[in-house]
């Protein structure tokens, strides 16, 4: 259910944090919540794409370009050993962008996302980043497609450019119905669906909130033999924290599982420690996939939060220090 809370209430300081919140995707108020969105992210996310593919992520394409330093963090797969032999110093090989970026978004709707207690639920929140990928990578000739799963049904969007197919794909998301109570997710499943039959290379983009199983790493792993990758993760304050509230109901949407606890102090921090040890398995399993790492939290500004990520990406890329 989705928290009444206002974002002066749920910032804690009163202070009031223009654009902070995605607007509510369900209810009767889809059209205007789309146009909200649509005009929001357009306002501030325009400044982030100028030149070829500096949006969401610069496509490095296969093109061979200029040699620069090596800087930490750089894809290795990128050493250029015959600069670096002649130089003493270790230089990676950039490449020239592809005329057209074809970008997949593998979607996450599972029941674990129709939840939030802040100013909005986790699934508006990846309607939002969504709606941000499809306007940061569209243009120019480049495509977007989607596959998104509830867990008990996948449904896919060929990857076609335009600004209606951009509109069209984020209303089939927002519009898409939420799974039974008791519908266990796949994220593996949803990211090996990707892989066959195999695209041309391009930008994948997994929004979830790698709740459960971290099955995923091996298909993931596999993907980014291909295509550039980015994890966006979808966090809500009660994922990592329990609060003080006495007893309570815990129920697990994705088994229909309920347990009624009381949240005494060493629940509290057990249940936190167990939080930060699966966030942090999870961002170190996208570490190894080598896939850009972006947290989106329902509590904080969303857009603020990709803005600095595409700007570390951007000079990271460029060859500064992100």
């Amino acid at each position: 259910m989705t928290s009444e809370r206002t974002p002066e209430q749920a910032s804690g300081d009163g202070t009031e944090r223009p654009g902070w919140a995605p607007p509510v995707m369900h209810g009767g108020r889809m059209e205007a919540a789309l146009r909200t969105l649509e005009l929001e992210v357009r306002r501030r996310l325009d400044g982030l794409l100028q030149g070829n593919h500096l949006g969401l992520v610069p496509g490095p394409g296969s093109e061979p370009g200029e040699a620069r330093p090596y800087q930490p963090g750089d894809d290795v797969r990128r050493m250029d050993w015959a600069v670096t032999a002649r130089t003493t110093v270790p230089h990676i090989r950039e490449t020239v962008a592809d005329r057209e970026l074809e970008t997949w978004l593998a979607i996450d709707l599972s029941p674990s996302l129709d939840f939030g207690t802040a100013v909005c639920e986790k699934r508006d929140l990846v309607v939002a980043a969504t709606a941000a990928t499809a306007h940061l990578t569209r243009g120019g000739g480049n495509r977007v497609g989607a596959l998104v799963s509830t867990g008990q049904d996948l449904v896919r969007v060929p990857a076609r450019g335009g600004l209606a197919h951009s509109r069209g794909l984020i209303r089939k998301v927002a519009e898409t119905p939420r799974a039974p109570e008791g519908t266990r997710g796949s994220l593996a499943d949803l990211v090996e669906q990707l892989r066959r039959p195999p695209r041309r290379r391009g930008l994948v983009v997994v929004i979830s909130d790698f709740l459960g199983e971290t099955d995923w790493q091996r298909p993931l792993r596999a993907l980014s033999a291909r295509h550039d990758l980015v994890a966006i993760e979808v966090v809500d304050p009660r994922d990592i924290d329990l609060p003080e509230v006495g007893t309570v109901v815990l129920a697990d949407p994705e088994t229909g599982k309920q347990r009624e606890v009381t949240a005494s102090p060493l629940l509290r921090r057990e249940f936190a420690a167990a939080a930060a040890e699966h966030r942090a398995a999870v961002a170190a399993g996208l570490r190894r996939a080598n896939a850009g790492h972006l947290v989106l939290r329902t509590d904080s500004d969303w857009i603020a939060d990709i803005v600095r990520f595409v700007v570390a990406r951007k000079r990271r890329w460029s060859g500064g220090v992100a």
